[in-house]
């Protein structure tokens, strides 16, 4: 593909020949001649002169010499993900209707275009929307209800009563509607089980990650918000509540009946106590520990989690702790000497 065409599918202008052919995409480090590739974090703009990418897609404001070809866009991230989905080879799209060893409960409602994978076992009273795909091996739990256009990669399972939205995605191996972590402690110690009989509410256009784990609520929803983006190997509790336009990055875990607001974002391992609330567009950096209510916008670091500022004056103090250890030290040897010289 010509890099003009490129050029015209993302809207940007080229600096450079627009009859170079583009067989390819890839990083800026691993790129050769004939890929095209992209530079969103200025962090790695002096990847851009040492590439051997025949193209590379830049902000509009780039200013820098190169030694290859230009795409200027207002927004290179989304330029490149528009490019990469022209190379994608994608995996041929299911073709509708039920795989022969599907076990599928007569009450069950499949509406028009959905397509059932091998193995797939969907319980009474499920109602699946339209053109939604259910690959190999998952399992639909006892009246759930699943809109359309969604994608459930194998091994998905799905619990009973769950309400999911349009165009939701869910990746291998994630359970939604897994018993809440509710247990009555007895005199003797012991644990009783207290029984959670809630549902999970998941709206249209969410995204799921691998191995993600919703907790159905103890009574009423846990709900997880339009539009929000769960990654791999994320905990969701029971009675949480999430926003719309959210993210959650790996292994970031939300303790029960925390309330997330929309455009939050939770930085891989931050961890959540329960009983909170984040404010909207608040950022949890990575690995914070967060026992206290976020306010909206904030940026918290740390565990426990406290402001990224107040966490910054806190570190920079305790780089100077050797050399204020060492001053000491010698103003306790000068004392010393001269309380010997009295």
């Amino acid at each position: 593909m010509k890099l003009s065409e490129i050029a015209e599918h993302v809207g940007g202008t080229i600096d450079g020949s627009g009859e170079i052919e583009i067989v390819s995409v890839a990083g800026l480090k691993e790129a050769s001649e004939g890929d095209i590739s992209f530079l969103a974090n200025p962090k790695y703009a002096g990847q851009v002169l040492e590439t051997a990418a025949a193209a590379v897609i830049v902000p509009n404001d780039w200013d820098r010499p190169v030694k290859c070809a230009l795409i200027r866009s207002d927004n290179s991230d989304q330029a490149f993900a528009m490019v990469a989905d022209l190379f994608y080879e994608s995996v041929p799209a299911p073709v509708g209707g039920v795989h022969p060893s599907a076990v599928i409960a007569e009450s069950a409602q499949l509406a028009d275009g959905v397509s059932i994978g091998a193995n797939v076992v969907i319980e009474e009273g499920v109602v699946v929307g339209a053109n939604t795909v259910i690959q190999a091996n998952c399992v639909i739990g006892y009246k759930t209800v699943i809109g359309e256009n969604c994608m459930f990669y194998p091994l998905v399972s799905i619990r009973e009563f769950t309400e999911i939205g349009n165009n939701v995605i869910i990746h291998n191996g994630t359970v939604v509607g897994s018993d809440g972590f509710g247990y009555a402690v007895q005199e003797d110690g012991s644990r009783t089980k207290i029984p959670q009989i809630g549902k999970v509410v998941i709206e249209d256009d969410v995204e799921l990650g691998a191995n993600v784990a919703i907790d159905r609520a103890r009574f009423g929803k846990t709900k997880i918000g339009k539009g929000t983006k769960i990654d791999n190997l994320v905990q969701i509790a029971h009675n949480v509540v999430v926003g719309q336009h959210s993210v959650m990055c790996g292994q970031a875990g939300v303790s029960g009946s925390s309330i997330i607001g929309s455009r939050v974002i939770l930085a891989g391992q931050a961890g959540l106590a329960g009983h909170l609330e984040v404010g909207d567009g608040a950022i949890v950096g990575a690995q914070a520990g967060v026992m206290k209510d976020v306010p909206k916008k904030d940026f918290v670091i740390g565990s426990p989690a406290m402001s990224h500022l107040q966490a910054k004056k806190m570190i920079a103090n305790m780089i100077t702790l050797p050399k204020l250890k060492d001053k000491v030290k010698q103003l306790e040897l000068q004392l010393a000497e001269l309380k010997q010289g009295q």
